[in-house]
């Protein structure tokens, strides 16, 4: 069997509310909390996949606060899938929902989402990168390069 590696680009987003509570995702692929993340898909901008993924995985509209960094380690950015290998080069950034999320959301992506303070995030969350939450609540705004 031969064994295809790959490059591929992706975005994360960091969605905190006014409370400082990050808000996870419960994914159905994986049933794991993870914050919201996806492919670029071709044709689309970074900025336009990161409102797209929001909306897909939230069903609400969103703005983009910030940048966060480019994380591209391949000790943090490479699965493994059957017979392929990707190392994932994930475009990160923070934004603000607009409007609430509806109780009892679910779709084809998401299984459950709800916002969690820092301090008590829950112990079954996705495969990340180690950096996201600190990062993503960095207080002088730098852009991590990882």
């Amino acid at each position: 069997m031969d064994f295809l590696n790959q490059i591929l680009p992706a975005i994360a987003v960091a969605i905190v509310n006014d409370n400082g509570e990050v808000l996870l995702q419960r994914r159905r692929d994986v049933n794991k909390w993870c914050i919201i993340s996806g492919h670029v898909e071709f044709g689309e901008t970074v900025e336009q996949a990161v409102l797209r993924e929001i909306e897909e995985e939230t069903n609400l509209k969103a703005e983009i606060v910030r940048f966060i960094g480019v994380y591209s380690s391949p000790d943090f950015q490479t699965y493994r899938y059957n017979n392929i290998t990707v190392q994932y080069v994930t475009s990160y950034f923070k934004a603000r929902v607009r409007g609430d999320i509806s109780p009892g959301f679910s779709n084809s992506e998401t299984q459950e989402l709800q916002f969690f303070h820092q301090d008590r995030l829950p112990i079954d969350i996705a495969m990340i990168n180690p950096y996201w939450l600190t990062d993503a609540l960095n207080s002088d705004n730098r852009v991590f390069l990882r």
